[in-house]
Formats: structure tokens, sequence, C-alpha cells
């Protein structure tokens, strides 16, 4: 018998009883108004902030919200079943922690403990290459589990060959590559604070503890971490790189592929051109493009473009199981989850990523149970209102 995600809200239940109620909310919208009176107005200003006024990130929750599920009745769902197949692996949901970068700045576990979270539950954790800790160490924590490295493309291309190398012989199998941050977004609450981390060596383990980028550097990291950072500051974008690059990236990896930040179908097309293996429609949770396309928006149109060449991923706004629903729904094959479990970790280290990641996939059963469906073959632009539209 497969597994009920839905099981925990029994668990919850049942522990009423001897008096013990959830450490953190289970409605996880609540999760940013804790987290913003535990932390200091740095930190989470740079999880929370968007680009520009934040329409960005206010477009993404609307896009969600706007789509309505149509429940189906009188179907069996007695037994159901979460499982995916995505890049050729198995997944036990339909279900990833995004890459959130500096994870240090809201707990000083950091990336390991959402790694030991995201091990733990069985769904994959993507690193940032602009992680707290560097890779292999995340790596260590996770064991077996299935894990993905996300990659900032660096100007330095021995930089970019030496990450991928370190990333393959630590275990990641999955290679997702930020196209949308060529450069920083305009970002006021950021800027109304000169807060950037990675100019405090916060979010550079990977690059400082590579020996590429300490080729580069005419003193140790520890002798001159000031040129380290500016180092760093000169090679992390580079706004020159076109598709033909992604040739590059192709002869270095000879696992899967996911280029992030696809909006256009004519993109998502032109990746399956390539020889990439996936795209992940996101506008980075609105961080980068002010004004930009909802994500939710977007979806349809690419996964209709390059659904059968491409796996076809989504994040930016997803904060419930609904949420995860209606993507399924729009055309992804899995979705990612990214600042409500930066918020779980904040609030409460690994048990807080935990608690994040069985609330969505609880809340995801009972939607597709109520609403008439086993798993998530079975969702598509008919289980929601309007269909496709």
């Amino acid at each position: 018998m497969a597994k009920h995600w839905a099981d925990f809200q029994y668990e919850i239940y049942l522990g009423g009883t001897a008096g013990a109620v959830p450490r953190l909310p289970t409605d996880l919208t609540r999760l940013e108004e804790l987290a913003e009176h535990r932390l200091g107005a740095g930190p989470v200003g740079y999880v929370a902030g968007g680009a520009g006024d934040g329409g960005t990130a206010r477009a993404n929750r609307a896009a969600l919200e706007r789509h309505r599920i149509v429940p189906r009745l009188l179907r069996d769902v007695t037994e159901r079943d979460l499982s995916v197949e995505v890049l050729g692996r198995a997944l036990p949901a339909p279900l990833a922690l995004a890459p959130v970068g500096v994870l240090s700045i809201v707990h000083p576990d950091a990336e390991p403990a959402a790694a030991r979270a995201a091990a733990a539950q069985g769904v994959p954790y993507i690193l940032s290459s602009a992680s707290s800790t560097p890779m292999e160490q995340v790596a260590e924590v996770m064991g077996d589990a299935e894990r993905w490295f996300q990659l900032y493309w660096a100007k330095d291309r021995e930089v970019t060959r030496s990450f991928l190398n370190r990333a393959r012989t630590a275990g990641y199998t999955v290679l997702v590559v930020t196209l949308d941050t060529p450069m920083l977004g305009w970002r006021p609450r950021d800027l109304e604070r000169a807060y950037l981390p990675f100019l405090h060596g916060v979010g550079t383990a990977n690059y400082f503890s590579d020996p590429a980028f300490q080729a580069g550097l005419a003193k140790p990291v520890h002798e001159d971490p000031d040129a380290a950072v500016m180092h760093f500051a000169g090679m992390f974008g580079d706004p020159g790189k076109t598709w033909p690059d992604l040739a590059f990236l192709r002869e270095q990896w000879d696992g899967p592929i996911v280029l992030k930040g696809v909006l256009h179908p004519d993109d998502a097309r032109l990746a399956a051109d390539a020889g990439m293996d996936g795209v992940l429609v996101s506008n980075h949770g609105g961080r980068q493009v002010a004004g930009c396309v909802a994500a939710a928006d977007a979806l349809p149109r690419v996964a209709e473009a390059v659904g059968e060449r491409l796996t076809v991923l989504f994040d930016s706004g997803v904060r419930t199981g609904d949420d995860i629903f209606k993507a399924l729904a729009l055309g992804a094959r899995a979705v990612l989850v990214g600042r409500p479990y930066a918020y779980g970790l904040a609030l409460d280290g690994q048990a807080g990523v935990e608690h994040v990641i069985r609330c969505l996939l609880a809340e995801l059963d009972l939607t597709l149970a109520l609403s008439g469906h086993r798993g998530p073959g079975t969702i598509g632009p008919d289980s929601l209102d309007g269909g496709a539209a």
C-alpha cells in the first residue's frame, strides 16, 4: 500500500489528545509573518523581497489563486499514490526543494538542515551554487538521497567546469541551470539596507572552496577575504551568454540538464533544440524582473510547446498543496517550493523544513482525493475551472 501523506493530519489530531499541538502553523502562508518577527530586517528582506515594488511576486500568487479546482465525485480514492517519475528518477511525490542560497542568514544549520529534511522525507534537495556550505558537506549529510545541483553560470569557464566535476563526484544527479540571473534585479528591500550577503563572504562557500576559483587569487582566501569577494563578484554572472554556449554544459555534464527561468514557449523550444532535458517555468519567485508575467500564467503555453520533448517543472508562488495541484493541472510534471521551507528553517531548523514538506504533501494528497484523483497522473486542464485558460 502506498504511503498516504494525508495521514499527517491524523498524527496531529492524535497528538492533540495528549495535549500536543504543532510548533509551526499548518497554514504555511502564515510562516512569512512569523519569520519577520524572528529574523533581522536584512535577512528577512533578502528572503521575502522581490524585484521593484513586489508586483511580480504578488502576480505569482494571484495567478495561482485565480485558477479554481473542479472536484469530481463518486470515484474510488481509497488508495492513492503521489509518486512520479521525473527525469528518470522515481520520486515519492511531485515535489522538490528549490535552490535557495545563503541559508545561513536564516538559521545556523543552513543548507545541511534543509538537505537532511528533504532526505528524511524522500524529496529531492536542490543545492544552490550560492550556498553557505560547500556542496561536498551538504552531500555528506544526505547519504544516498536524491540531490540536484543548481548552477549560477560563472564567467570563468574553469570555475564552471570545476563546479560540475565536484557536483558529479559528490553524487548530484541533475543539473539545474539558472538563466534569469545574469545580473541581480532591482530589489529595493535589499537596497534600502545596503544588504547583500555575498559582499560579506556569505553564500560564497562553493567558490571559496574551489581550486579553480582559488587559482585566480593572488593570496589564499583567508589572507585576503576582500579580494576573494571581489573576485567572486566579478565572475558570478555573465550577461554575455547565449544559446550556443549551452553546448559547453552538455559536454561537461552527462546527466539531465534543466534550464531554470523559462517563461516563453520559444525559449522552451530552443532548450529542446539544444539537447536539454527539462525546463523550469519560473520567474525566480518574483525577484528578478519587475512587471514580469506570473509563472503560472506562462506555464500552460510552455507545457503545450514542449511537453512531449522536455520535462516541465514549475516554481514561483507555491505556498499550499492546492497550488501544487494547480501547477500539475497546468502542465508541470513536478513543483519546486522555495520561500516556505526557508521560513520553516528559520523558525525551527530541520524540523521546520520537514513540517513544511509534510504539510504541503498532506494537503496535496487530500486535495487530490477530495477532487476525485488517486494520483497526479489523472490531473489535467479539465481539473480546473475554465480548462487550460
